[in-house]
């Protein structure tokens, strides 16, 4: 038995199936798809999920009716259509994953009454994130789940979770994939999770200060260049914002860290040591040194010194990092100097 709506005939527009008859005919075409192997089953699914799409979406000649998103919106949370959008992805063909990629973007952002009624759905069936953290592992829908979890992460309590959840520690392993588009579509997607909630981050990295950070090191001293280059310009940046600035504090104290970061200035990377650069200057700027900071910078200086001065720049081409590498210079040089006058 065949489950999809029927198209008016006339030119661009779509039929007038109810927004319950269109979640409904999608749930059960949905239902009936087991695997690639059933085509007639796939043909429905495709026709009924792009049917979805253009009204959720609109197109060039007819905008979304707001009305009927909302309906749609309430019905796919009712009849458990979001479960199996996520379940039986690993199942659809391209086309259908791609429109289902775009009916999840607007369901996950579309309000009924006062709440994002999808959002909260995910919440309550938290199973489905994990999963589609997981289909990483699959080549074929990686780049799609990848898409939907990164709108899952807009929402502070959906981060929160993927934060908080064991599947959170396979970033690590999918930063190094050899497949290029996948590792960087995990590290664009850990990056949002680093990113868009700054108290929630920074309440997860407090508690899991340990454990991240050792996990981290692995990245930044990476064997793959993209998940080296990427990791550390990453580590620069994050570092550096306001909102985690006692995560710096307590990173800055630590020996083990700055070995790793002493190690990436002699990367055979121009960027990667231009990064590397930008987390070592704190180390060396922060007027609370510990002792085990300074007699490690005091015994390599002769070294650092040399590393920084060889920093490869093109003249004049930042005269803030020229001002720095200076100042990193010269406060090396001082503690130096500090420390001969004590023996």
């Amino acid at each position: 038995m065949a489950f999809f709506f029927k198209a008016a005939p006339s030119k661009g527009r779509m039929g007038m199936a109810s927004p319950v008859e269109m979640v409904r005919c999608t749930k059960e075409s949905l239902v009936a798809v087991h695997d690639r192997s059933a085509a007639k089953a796939l043909e429905d699914v495709e026709r009924n999920i792009s049917y979805l799409r253009q009204t959720l979406v609109g197109d060039r000649e007819t905008e979304p009716n707001q009305e009927i998103v909302m309906q749609i919106a309430t019905e796919i949370c009712k009849e458990d259509v979001l479960s199996l959008f996520v379940q039986k992805l690993p199942s659809l063909g391209w086309e259908a994953r791609k429109d289902l990629v775009q009916c999840w973007s607007v369901l996950l952002w579309q309000k009924v009454g006062s709440d994002h009624c999808c959002a909260q759905y995910l919440e309550n069936h938290v199973d489905l994130l994990d999963f589609l953290v997981v289909c990483y592992n699959n080549i074929e829908i990686a780049l799609n789940c990848g898409n939907m979890l990164r709108e899952c992460i807009k929402h502070e309590s959906l981060a929160k979770y993927i934060l908080e959840s064991a599947s959170f520690e396979l970033f690590f392993k999918y930063a190094e994939l050899p497949n290029f588009d996948i590792a960087s579509d995990a590290l664009c997607t850990f990056k949002d999770l680093l990113t868009k909630h700054e108290m929630v981050v920074s309440q997860f990295l407090s508690s899991h200060y340990e454990q991240f950070f050792e996990l981290y090191a692995k990245l930044v001293s990476s064997t793959n260049y993209l998940t080296r280059r990427q990791s550390v310009k990453f580590l620069s940046e994050f570092l550096l914002e306001p909102p985690n600035a006692h995560i710096m504090k307590r990173y800055i104290l630590e020996v083990r860290y700055l070995k790793l970061v002493m190690a990436l200035l002699k990367d055979s990377s121009k960027n990667i040591k231009i990064c590397a650069f930008h987390i070592f200057k704190v180390f060396v700027a922060n007027p609370n040194k510990s002792e085990d900071i300074i007699e490690v910078l005091v015994e390599n200086h002769e070294e650092l010194l040399k590393l920084i001065h060889n920093l490869p720049m093109t003249k004049g081409e930042d005269e803030q990092l020229e001002e720095e590498i200076d100042l990193i210079i010269k406060e090396i040089e001082r503690l130096s100097r500090r420390a001969n006058m004590r023996q």
